[in-house]
């Protein structure tokens, strides 16, 4: 089965594409070509729309990974499903990828202000959590918030680059999720930076500039566990 090409890799602002279809049926639509992120790493999947080669237009609800972790599944509304080989217009909904963007990079800076491991985050498109392996907190909302704010007021450019498996292998510390992984057989793995402030991993979608995250609040430090302390943060 071909794979799909994935333009939210190369450009996280491109908000619509078009596409054949490869597959379709319940569990959703394969496409050769997409701009919608499928839900992994914590961040959401992306909505919008599809549109048919007779110009009907189909809702997106959700784009999600196959169980085999290779195919992008467009998830929609109702019944109807294209054909393979029909060409489709595929779009986001942008000011939600936006928000998801924003609040994706403001974790990057949220993880450099907590030197601890991180077991695991979510993102939608209104709140962010991070959960950090710290058996004692002595995190504070405030002191958080405002040194937050400090590093998206700093107008960071944000830099990607790719590495090799072995390159990462060489450099260990840059992976900060524990148990994360690249995906078997990856050649190239991205690494996503915040000069001076933050480098790791990452296959989400980010803003080109911290400044474009706003102002952030932390809501919210809950102990969920005997060694894991959740910060919650949303837009201000």
């Amino acid at each position: 089965m071909p794979s799909t090409r994935k333009w939210f890799d190369d450009d996280a602002y491109l908000a619509q594409c078009e596409a054949t279809v490869l597959a379709a049926g319940p569990d959703g639509i394969e496409l050769d070509a997409t701009v919608c992120y499928a839900r992994s790493g914590g961040q959401a999947g992306d909505t919008g729309t599809l549109t048919l080669a007779d110009g009907a237009v189909l809702t997106l609800t959700d784009t999600v990974y196959a169980d085999d972790r290779q195919r992008i599944l467009h998830q929609v509304e109702g019944e109807r499903l294209p054909r393979p080989g029909e060409r489709v217009a595929v779009a986001i909904d942008w000011a939600r990828r936006h928000r998801l963007m924003r609040l994706h990079t403001c974790l990057h800076l949220l993880g450099s202000l907590v030197p601890a491991p991180v077991t695991g985050c979510g993102i939608s498109p209104d709140s962010a959590r991070i959960d950090f392996d710290l058996p004692e907190s002595t995190l504070d909302k405030d002191d958080l918030t405002a040194r937050l704010n400090a590093l998206i007021r700093a107008a960071t450019a944000l830099k990607t680059t790719l590495i090799t498996p072995e390159e990462l292998a060489r450099e260990p510390d840059l992976v900060r999720t524990i148990g994360a992984a690249p995906p078997a057989g990856t050649a190239r793995i991205r690494i996503v930076e915040i000069p001076g402030v933050d480098r790791q991993p990452c296959g989400g979608t980010h803003v080109a500039n911290t400044a474009e995250i706003g102002e952030v609040v932390v809501t919210r430090i809950e102990k969920k566990s005997r060694s894991n302390r959740r910060v919650v943060l949303r837009f201000a």
